[in-house]
């Protein structure tokens, strides 16, 4: 294509972006009427208690950060399909991280390119001069992706850029001096996560660079250098490394200061495509170092991908939410209005376990106003005796219970025979997730699959199984968030009965057994 070409081309592009803006301005949110309550929210497969955009697709969380009472969730969208397409900052807020609004998109393509994943931090100080020392702006860091660019074949198709808002995220401006930072010449240069140093009293950013960390510095958000870099030779390199995080937590058992870096991968998890591994080790300012020597994940499931945390949070609180699919078949899930949800939003914090570090991920406090208690129990059974419980719908339900126990299965099932089944191995001390008969599972060979999760440094005595079952998912928290698989689901139909096996060889006990309902949000 000749120079002539390739404007025409872009000027075709951006007034197909200004359309879609346009129509997406004028989009007014959804009214809920009494007439069609029973509709909105309802559709088949659609999540009761976890976010979902109202139509079209969705994918990574961006911009997590707290302000002024809110809680903002921006996330990867496409207002035009449910496939991926030009990506757009979708935009919800919340007051709780339980309810939430849908707001207007945040953020279009322009001719830089598409609007990829990114981070956001209240400028407390100015530090940008984009808002006021009265009125601090809330900065977006965010990356363009150049599609013409990258379609030629060339290297250099992503930078990064900001946009502020003097609103509290109600609109966003473009930096005019964008991109901020340029392409060192890097295909896959991705991702900004930024946060305040406080060893340097100045901005840090984290970028992903195809293989590894880069970590750079700024003073003011808008000039940066690069400072350091990490991983190379350290961690999962089955895939391209994706949507870094960085943070300090305090260690529960000793009181020690580690730091945690969390590092998407796609493809290379465990159970196979898209994961999220993390790293603990010390920050000096500049440099992360880790020790660590073999890799770590956040969450074993298939379904737990590019998770980041929320900025600027009451009590410095570590939250993170993580998008609820895989890459092996994003694109393909039986859903038709939209595609996607996002996982519980999830608090963070770091134990040292057997004389390992753990990362422990588990449900906020405040998703147990959502819950109304419907069955409580203390379940005993023999070697090889099984029971089964009867509940109306267990696509709407939290189960949980106490344990000493290493071998029993817990097996969901429906009237047409459906069935997910989870097993506690312990002598191979593994965790299992079978849904290879679970409901709609042939729109892509990868989905069926056994999922695996080795449970070696659990300890002995008893601990908490807790498991978060919505219409199209399910969320497994052993040991208080110790291990942790999520996984989508799509049955025909609710799932209405359970049955426990003792496939140990010695009496089980499930301790304060509680069935609860889980209230819908929207």
């Amino acid at each position: 294509m000749d120079n002539i070409g390739k404007r025409f081309y872009l000027a075709l592009v951006l007034i197909v972006l200004m359309s879609c803006k346009e129509q997406a301005k004028k989009k007014e949110p959804a009214v809920i009427t009494q007439n069609n309550k029973m509709e909105y929210y309802n559709e088949r497969y659609r999540p009761q208690f976890h976010f979902s955009p109202e139509e079209k697709w969705m994918n990574d969380p961006n911009g997590l950060v707290y302000h002024k009472g809110v809680y903002h969730l921006f996330y990867q969208y496409y207002p035009e399909d449910i496939v991926w397409g030009p990506m757009h900052w979708g935009h919800a807020t919340s007051k709780d991280l339980v309810v939430w609004e849908h707001r207007p998109i945040a953020l279009f393509p322009d001719a830089h390119g598409y609007i990829f994943s990114g981070s956001a931090v209240v400028d407390v100080y100015n530090t940008s001069k984009l808002g006021s020392d009265e009125a601090p702006p809330l900065v977006a860091i965010f990356t363009y992706h150049d599609a013409v660019a990258k379609k030629e074949g060339k290297e250099r198709y992503e930078t990064q850029g900001v946009a502020f808002s003097l609103d509290n995220g109600e609109t966003w401006t473009k930096y005019e001096g964008n991109p901020v930072i340029g392409n060192p010449g890097e295909r896959d240069f991705r991702d900004p996560k930024v946060f305040w140093n406080e060893k340097t009293k100045a901005w840090s950013m984290l970028l992903v660079a195809g293989d590894h960390l880069q970590i750079w510095g700024s003073d003011n958000l808008l000039e940066w250098k690069k400072v350091s870099e990490f991983g190379r030779e350290q961690g999962a390199h089955g895939g391209v490394w994706e949507c870094p995080d960085m943070f300090k937590l305090v260690v529960d058992e000793t009181g020690e200061e580690k730091w945690v870096l969390l590092i998407s991968i796609n493809p290379g998890a465990p159970n196979g495509g898209s994961g999220t591994q993390y790293f603990v080790g010390d920050f000096d300012g500049e440099t992360f170092t880790s020790d660590q020597k073999n890799v770590r994940w956040v969450d074993w499931g298939a379904d737990n991908y590019a998770g980041v945390t929320y900025n600027n949070t009451p009590n410095n609180d570590r939250i993170f939410i993580g998008w609820m699919s895989n890459w092996n078949y994003a694109t393909k899930t039986p859903t038709k209005k939209w595609r996607s949800a996002m996982t519980l939003p999830r608090k963070l914090s770091l134990r040292k376990i057997r004389g390992n570090y753990e990362l422990i991920n588990y449900p906020l406090k405040n998703l147990n106003d959502l819950l109304k208690s419907k069955q409580e129990a203390n379940i005993v059974l023999q070697a090889g005796a099984e029971e089964a419980i009867s509940f109306d719908n267990f696509n709407q339900a939290e189960i949980r219970f106490m344990t000493n126990a290493k071998d029993f299965n817990l097996t969901f099932k429906n009237q047409t025979n459906e069935r997910l089944i989870l097993a506690m191995d312990g002598v191979k001390e593994q965790f299992l997730v079978d849904r290879s008969q679970s409901g709609v599972t042939n729109f892509d060979k990868n989905f069926g699959g056994l999922q695996q999760m080795p449970i070696i440094n659990l300890p002995e005595g008893q601990f908490e199984v807790r498991l978060f079952v919505d219409r199209s998912s399910i969320e497994i928290f052993i040991n208080k968030g110790q291990y942790v698989m999520t996984s989508q689901l799509f049955p025909t139909e609710n799932y209405t009965d359970l049955s426990i096996k003792n496939t140990g060889n010695t009496q089980l006990s499930l301790n304060d057994f509680k069935i609860s309902e889980v209230k819908d949000v929207w």
